[in-house]
C-alpha cells in the first residue's frame, strides 16, 4: 500500500538506519515513498548512501528521498516518525545529570525522570512542538509517532498544545517482556498472554496467564525471577564485543548479581510487581532509589550506551533491528486493519487508567485498527504502584505549563513537587545554573 512516511531525525545513531530497515523488510509498503529528513546535512546524507545501496542491492520496490528542509519533508506525508535530540547529546547529558548532583539532590540518572529529565523535557519539547505545528499545518492527517525522550513529557506537552494531532508514543522497552518471561517461565511466548502498564519507564507486568491452562502466571514469576535475573548479563553486554575499553569489559563480564537490577529486586519484593525496565530509567522517578540501586550498574549502562550510540552508522544496522517489536508492526497493522494488541503505547490517558487523572500521557497496551492506535483499559492499578505513579502527575502538569508558557516558575514548582528533590535553595541554585549553562537551549524560559 503506497504511503509517504516521514523519519525526522533520519541521522540519528540510534534511530535512522533502524526503523528505515524495519520499514524496507515491510510487504505492506512496498511502493511507498519515504524522505529522511534531519538538520545535520552530513549524518542525513550518510544514512541516505547506506538506504539507497540497500536498496539498489535488493531491488526494493521503495523510493527514498532525503532532505534537509523539513517543509519539504512533509508535504503529502501519510505517516511520521520523530526522533530527535538537540545538541551534543552525551555532552548535554552529563549536566543534566550531574550539575543536579552538585547540588546534592539525589538523582540516579538524568535522562527522563527528576530534575534530569525536566532539563532534557525543557530543551527538547519547543523543537518538537515546533515539528508537530508544521505537521498541523502540512499534513494534519497524518499518524505521528514519537521516540524522542522523555516520552511521557513530551507527548503529555504536545498533546496540550495540539490535542487533535494522532500522536503516539513508542519505545522499545517493553520488549524486555517477550526477551525474558518465556525463558524464565520456561515456556513459549505464544503461551502467554500478558500486560503492562504505568508511565514509559515507569511500567510494570500487571497481569500475566498461561494459555493452556488459563492459570495465573504471576506467582511463578514472583518465584523465579530473582534467581534468573542472577544470571542474565547486562543488557548492553553483547554491544562491548568491539569495544577497547578494556575496564567497561571486565565491568560487564563480572556478571554481578541484579546487576543494574537492585531496585528492581525491591519493587519485585515489596510491591509484588516486576518492573519492565532496569534501575537507570526506573530509579528516576523514586526518591529513595539512591539507597537500593546498582549505581556501578548504571554508571557501566551509560557508558556501553555511549559506545553503541557510535557504532550505529553501518550498513548493516539497516537490515533492520530483528527485535520482538518494531514500528512495523504498527504502521502494517494500521494499513490492512489488522485489530491485533501491541504491548505498549503512549496515549492519553483520557480513562484508560483510573489511577491517574486524564490529561497525562500514560504508556498501555492498544488495540491497532485502520483508524487508528486505541489504548487498553486498564482500570485501577495496585495501590502501592498507583501512589508511586501519582508523585509524577504534578511534575509532568507543571513541565508542560513550563515549556508552553515560557515559565521559569512553572520549572522551579516542577522541581519541587519532584519527590526526588530535597531542597528549595539546591532546586533554585540548580535551575539557576542550568539556565546559565543551557542558555542556547532555555533562554526562553523568563
Amino acid at each position: 500500500m503506497q504511503q509517504h512516511i516521514v523519519l525526522i531525525g533520519a541521522g540519528s545513531a540510534n534511530f535512522g538506519l533502524g526503523t528505515l530497515g524495519d520499514i524496507l523488510k515491510s510487504k505492506v509498503f512496498e511502493g511507498s515513498k519515504i524522505t529522511l529528513h534531519d538538520i545535520n546535512p552530513v549524518a542525513l546524507q550518510t544514512v541516505y548512501e547506506i538506504g539507497k545501496q540497500h536498496i539498489e542491492r535488493h531491488h526494493l520496490p521503495f523510493e527514498l528521498k532525503a532532505t534537509t528542509h523539513r517543509k519539504e519533508a512533509l508535504h503529502g506525508a501519510t505517516m511520521c516518525v520523530i526522533s530527535i535530540e538537540v545538541g551534543n547529546r552525551f555532552e548535554l547529558w552529563d549536566q543534566d545529570w550531574k550539575i543536579p548532583l552538585q547540588y546534592g539532590i539525589r538523582q540516579v540518572y538524568g535522562e527522563n525522570g527528576g530534575p534530569g529529565g525536566l532539563f532534557h523535557s525543557l530543551r527538547i519539547i519547543p523543537p518538537i512542538l515546533d515539528i508537530c505545528a508544521d505537521i498541523m499545518h502540512i499534513c494534519p492527517e497524518a499518524q505521528v509517532f514519537n521516540f524522542s525522550n522523555p516520552m511521557s513529557r513530551i507527548c503529555t506537552t504536545v498533546k496540550r498544545k495540539f490535542p487533535e494531532l494522532k500522536l503516539t508514543g513508542l519505545c522499545h522497552e517493553i520488549a524486555s517482556l517477550p526477551e525474558h518471561l518465556p525463558r524464565l517461565l520456561k515456556t513459549p511466548l505464544s503461551n502467554l498472554n500478558f500486560r503492562a502498564g504505568g508511565l514509559n519507564h515507569f511500567s510494570v507486568l500487571l497481569q500475566i496467564h498461561y494459555k493452556d491452562s488459563g492459570q495465573d502466571a504471576y506467582p511463578d514469576v514472583r518465584a523465579k525471577a530473582p534467581a534468573y535475573f542472577e544470571s542474565v548479563p547486562h543488557d548492553y553486554y553483547w554491544a562491548l564485543e568491539d569495544s577497547q575499553d578494556v575496564d567497561l569489559r571486565k565491568s560487564f563480564a563480572r556478571q554481578a548479581v541484579w546487576v543494574e537490577r537492585r531496585l528492581f529486586q525491591v519493587i519485585l519484593e515489596e510491591f509484588d510487581l516486576l518492573p519492565i525496565t532496569s534501575d537507570s530509567h526506573f530509579g528516576e522517578y523514586i526518591q529513595w532509589a539512591q539507597d537500593v540501586v546498582d549505581h556501578r550498574g548504571i554508571l557501566d549502562f551509560y557508558r556501553a550506551y555511549e559506545f553503541w550510540c557510535a557504532h550505529q552508522i553501518t550498513p548493516e544496522r539497516v537490515e533492520g533491528t530483528d527485535e520482538g517489536w518494531t514500528i512495523q508492526t504498527i504502521l502494517e497493522g494500521m494499513l490492512t486493519n489488522s485489530g491485533h494488541e501491541e504491548l505498549a503505547v503512549n496515549v492519553m490517558n483520557d480513562g484508560l487508567i483510573d489511577t491517574l487523572p486524564g490529561d497525562i500521557v500514560v504508556e498501555v497496551p492498544a488495540i491497532i485498527n485502520k483508524d487508528g492506535v486505541h489504548g487498553v483499559r486498564l482500570g485501577k492499578l495496585p495501590k502501592a504502584f498507583g501512589g508511586l505513579l501519582n508523585n509524577q502527575y504534578a511534575v509532568h502538569d507543571l513541565t508542560a505549563e513550563a515549556v508552553l508558557n515560557g515559565s521559569k516558575k512553572a520549572a522551579l514548582q516542577a522541581m519541587l513537587v519532584d519527590p526526588v528533590v530535597h531542597s528549595v535553595k539546591a532546586a533554585r541554585e540548580t535551575l539557576d545554573t542550568m539556565l546559565t549553562t543551557q542558555a542556547r537551549y532555555l533562554g526562553y524560559l523568563k
